[in-house]
């Protein structure tokens, strides 16, 4: 087990440091250089000049590669001109906001799809297992703006029951209206719910056809302990993978729900940042979700070696 967590570990690190090489060369990629991009097409030469010199941009790359890098082990992922406030800042202030929402909304969603994969599965080719796959799929496939957009209509605009717009400021700020997080929760937790109840319940109906399975009924186990006592456990194994892959897709995902709702996360934060070409923020937020990617990959791995033994002694 030893082995496979700090073979996983030592190949996040490898990932990761090819991401930064990945960001180091889209900073230098930039439209007329990352001079251009953060004084404007009307700068000088002489500013661009100036304004490389004072960031070091007219050494060497690999001293300039070097440089970043280590500010950016000490957490400075660079200056904001348009925010007029460090990267780090901004994103202090926003991160812990998205995973906030984030985190509610796959909890949310997670807690919702584990019961219905497996009342799916033990009611298959049933009414009720094709009344919710309809469901399933039509909230598989139904955008998020949109789906935003009708929730806003029906229970904020017509029924009046919770705000249109989400809380703003701290994070204190946001606890302190929680019903102002329910609509965005709600956008992001339907449209994760389809997802996750579809795995659950393929992974649900596989280990039910087991031997064990089987072994369990023909030894007179009652329904009830066969589920939870031993298909829960590794039908749950997928989703998990799963949960931990889709971390990425759950922050990105958030972006379009924070327009919408006008929440104070990272998403908005890589919404304007895009619409005013503020390039340290984009960057800076590239590489976080890079970072999340790595580490929600890590996070599957390691619970689904500790689901299923077989995967600790079959790669450690």
């Amino acid at each position: 087990m030893i082995a496979f967590l700090v073979r996983r570990l030592l190949q996040a690190v490898a990932v990761l440091f090819i991401v930064t090489i990945m960001v180091f060369i889209l900073i230098h990629r930039l439209p007329g250089g990352p001079a251009r991009a953060e004084l404007g097409v009307q700068a000088t030469p002489t500013a661009i000049a100036s304004f490389n010199q004072q960031h070091g941009f007219d050494k060497s790359l690999w001293t300039q590669y070097w440089t970043w890098l280590s500010e950016l082990m000490r957490g400075d992922l660079g200056y904001s001109f348009k925010e007029n406030s460090t990267v780090s800042a901004l994103l202090l202030d926003r991160l812990p906001k998205t995973a906030l929402l984030a985190g509610v909304s796959v909890l949310v969603a997670v807690l919702l799809a584990i019961p219905l994969g497996v009342v799916q599965a033990l009611r298959r080719n049933t009414m009720v297992d094709y009344v919710f796959t309809a469901v399933t799929f039509v909230l598989y496939s139904t955008p998020s703006f949109w789906l935003s957009l009708i929730l806003v209509l029906v229970f904020s605009v017509n029924l009046g029951w919770v705000p249109a717009q989400a809380p703003q400021g701290s994070i204190g700020a946001v606890l302190s209206q929680p019903s102002g997080l329910v609509l965005p929760v709600a956008t992001i937790a339907l449209i994760s719910v389809a997802l996750y109840s579809r795995y659950m319940r393929s992974s649900t109906i596989d280990n039910l056809t087991q031997d064990y399975v089987r072994t369990a009924r023909a030894k007179g186990a009652a329904t009830s302990r066969i589920l939870f006592g031993h298909v829960l456990r590794n039908a749950i194994s997928p989703v998990l993978t799963l949960l931990g892959l889709s971390l990425p897709f759950i922050l990105s995902g958030t972006l379009i729900t924070e327009r919408v709702f006008n929440y104070p996360g990272m998403g908005l934060l890589f919404y304007n940042a895009a619409v005013t070409q503020d390039y340290p923020v984009l960057l800076a937020v590239t590489l976080i979700v890079a970072v999340a990617t790595v580490a929600g990959s890590v996070f599957a791995d390691i619970c689904y070696a500790l689901l299923d033994p077989r995967v600790r002694y079959a790669h450690a």
